[in-house]
């Protein structure tokens, strides 16, 4: 699909704003130049994307990363503060977070603009994965930090241990790079999460965004609050003429016309930007 102008200014806009937020929550450039973690005040509170503790220029917590260790202590505490956090993110801009504030939602942006043949993922195969992210949510992040338990009655965060590609990418590459004692430890885990990054950017080339359509937990939550979010999609059924055009551009293959306000919208605006009758609005209730 040839890009308007519309369509052009919208992507510039958003990839500043992906960018700008990008660098503000990573923006302890001395962690990377020395390869240490950033142990400021600010690491006590939750920033609303995924965006791992361990990354060097990290400022804030990670809010998946938070939220297990506290359901991995020995004590098993629910804490409102992380919770409530990610509530109110999702309560004021749902998933808008994953398509305009999320570093590695911009590394996947930048990573599909690969010239390559792109793979549009079949209903039968794709529906059913959309469901893996809700999974993991329940089980790595939730059950397993209460219930599968060292002897003293502490869990891992199974989420980042096993999964997590952001914390692999910005947090454990960059320390091992900077840090000899630190490579002489690597070991099979280290190993098996490089595995599941390489699958996850290369995929990206081909297919947009399958970390947040498929894996991530934190999308999954925030999808939950997609149709009572302050900030809501809007589609004029008068002025549609359903030509689906915002559905053939839609990174995350929402069905614009039938529900805009899906949970799997990432609110990035391109549906906005390519309809050729402004039939879809985006605002604030």
């Amino acid at each position: 699909m040839k890009e308007t102008s519309k369509v052009k200014r919208q992507n510039r806009f958003r990839l500043m704003v992906q960018v700008i937020f990008t660098a503000l929550i990573n923006g302890y450039a001395i962690g990377f130049a020395k390869g240490k973690i950033f142990t400021g005040g600010s690491k006590a509170i939750c920033v609303p994307v995924l965006n791992c503790y361990s990354c060097p220029g990290a400022v804030g917590a990670c809010p998946i990363g938070a939220l297990q260790a506290v359901l991995g202590g020995n004590r098993h505490n629910i804490s409102f503060y992380v919770i409530g956090s990610i509530m109110l993110f999702g309560v004021v801009l749902g998933r808008v977070i994953c398509g305009f504030l999320c570093p590695f939602g911009l590394i996947q942006d930048l990573l599909h603009k690969v010239p390559s043949p792109k793979i549009k993922v079949a209903p039968k195969v794709d529906k059913p994965l959309r469901c893996l992210k809700y999974v993991i949510l329940l089980v790595m992040v939730i059950l397993l930090p209460i219930f599968l338990t060292n002897q003293f009655g502490i869990a891992p965060p199974y989420f980042c241990k096993w999964i997590c590609p952001a914390g692999t990418l910005e947090g454990a590459v960059p320390l091992l790079i900077k840090n000899e004692s630190l490579r002489s430890a690597v070991g099979f885990l280290f190993n098996w999460k490089v595995c599941v990054l390489l699958v996850i950017l290369i995929s990206s080339i081909f297919i947009r965004r399958p970390f947040c359509k498929y894996l991530c937990p934190l999308g999954a939550f925030y999808g939950l609050f997609n149709r009572f979010s302050f900030y809501q999609m809007k589609l004029d059924q008068e002025k549609c003429i359903g030509c689906k055009a915002c559905e053939k551009t839609c990174p995350m293959n929402v069905e614009v016309i039938k529900n805009i306000n899906s949970a799997e919208c990432i609110r990035c605006g391109k549906c906005k930007a390519v309809c050729p009758t402004n039939a879809i609005s985006n605002n604030w209730h």
